[in-house]
């Protein structure tokens, strides 16, 4: 008779039955061998994550030239439970800096365990990575010179509008022009950054972002008063922290250490450090946050 059979069938006693019970919980956790990412985590004590170093307020170097933002103390809090759930002491993590371009290559080949930053989660992108529950939504929004006199997107016709080559934002915004009929002219750039310099030179007229990561750049320009950011919203962007694809114990690993986050005040400690100066979090946020914190 098998151990949990001896167990049902009520012919130990009850001192004998909880001294039996202790043994087979810890023999069927280990019976449950780890693979894929959790495995190389677990024998090597390390993890690799990839990070934006242009994401601000989400992902970026701070002036030690560490990695800092939103995502990454989330990230930071998924490490530490991951340590927990492997049982482990002294998980060393290595933070690899990734781009716009070279984030998804990162993580599909296995260079990066996981990638934290600003990085959309959509069916297209989930051909070749995962991603995690949700972390942050925000959506497609539009930063203006004054000078331009853009006050609604369809005075972008015959503007220039820079955006990020090959995101979501740039989808967005060529969906945007075609369905409302504005001949506007798109100009793509490799960084924010590049984007913001080209406002601020003149050379673009208006610059399309995530808004959160447009309202993170504010700190950047010389005078924010010559900027304004258009009320219109051309997308949603659902954020998510994204994952070595069809890797289901390591995405396991990372929901359960969202959802240990999203239970406790730790979330709400880690919005106000990042966004209170914009506010509460909105009604679709605190929604990411309810359905993120799931039982076990």
């Amino acid at each position: 008779m098998s151990p949990l059979r001896t167990l049902l069938s009520g012919d130990l006693p009850r001192s004998r039955v909880l001294t039996a019970a202790l043994l087979v919980v810890p023999a069927l956790v280990h019976a449950q061998a780890l693979e894929g990412t959790l495995k190389k985590i677990r024998d090597t004590k390390t993890i690799t994550i990839a990070y934006r170093t242009d994401a601000l307020p989400f992902s970026f170097n701070d002036d030690k030239s560490q990695p800092a933002g939103y995502t990454v103390d989330i990230c930071k809090r998924v490490v530490a439970s991951i340590e927990q759930q492997l049982k482990l002491q002294g998980l060393k993590v290595n933070w690899m800096p990734a781009t716009a371009q070279n984030r998804f290559d990162l993580v599909s080949k296995k260079q990066a365990d996981m990638e934290c930053g600003a990085t959309t989660a959509t069916l297209s992108r989930m051909e070749t990575v995962d991603f995690s529950n949700y972390i942050f939504v925000d959506s497609t929004g539009v930063l203006v010179r004054n000078e331009s006199g853009v006050k609604t997107f369809n005075d972008l016709a015959g503007k220039k509008i820079g955006v990020i080559a090959n995101t979501t934002n740039e989808r967005a915004l060529n969906a945007a022009l075609k369905a409302r009929l504005v001949n506007g002219s798109v100009v793509t750039v490799k960084t924010r950054d590049e984007g913001l310099d080209a406002l601020e030179k003149g050379a673009i007229d208006a610059f399309a972002s995530d808004k959160i990561l447009i309202a993170g750049l504010s700190v950047k320009v010389k005078d924010a008063t010559r900027y304004t950011m258009l009320q219109d919203d051309l997308s949603v962007e659902p954020y998510g922290i994204m994952l070595p694809r069809g890797d289901a114990g390591m995405r396991l690993a990372v929901n359960r250490a969202l959802a240990q986050v999203y239970s406790t005040p730790q979330i709400v400690e880690i919005f106000n450090k990042w966004f209170g100066g914009f506010g509460k979090p909105t009604v679709l946020l605190e929604a990411v946050y309810f359905l993120g914190a799931v039982p076990e």
